[in-house]
């Protein structure tokens, strides 16, 4: 029985020690890689069907093509474009206590 508590927190402690790394290295790296991957999307939807708000980009034919991949995304799509900051007002370009 000792024995099994004895595993239990070494394994506990081995998976704060895995978090801990993963946040010293990791982290920062999958979080711009989620931005990235946010920004992209932006960009394919304001491409594809960017005369929602305005942008006449593609002709509508290749546009409604595409529609029915991308109707899940087209609320969420427009409320962030609805929200977006221009590049420059973004929170990493801030210059924090400069």
């Amino acid at each position: 029985m000792p024995l099994r508590g004895f595993t239990g927190r070494l394994a506990g402690g081995w998976e704060a020690v895995k978090q801990f790394m993963y946040g010293l290295t990791g982290h920062e790296f999958a979080r711009h890689a989620l931005e990235m991957r946010h920004e992209m999307e932006a960009v394919f939807m304001v491409v594809t069907l960017g005369d929602l708000i305005g942008v006449p980009i593609l002709p509508p034919i290749y546009s409604l093509r595409l529609l029915p991949y991308v109707v899940p995304e087209i609320a969420t799509w427009k409320r962030n474009m609805a929200r977006r900051k221009e590049f420059w007002e973004r929170e990493e370009y801030d210059m924090h206590g400069v």
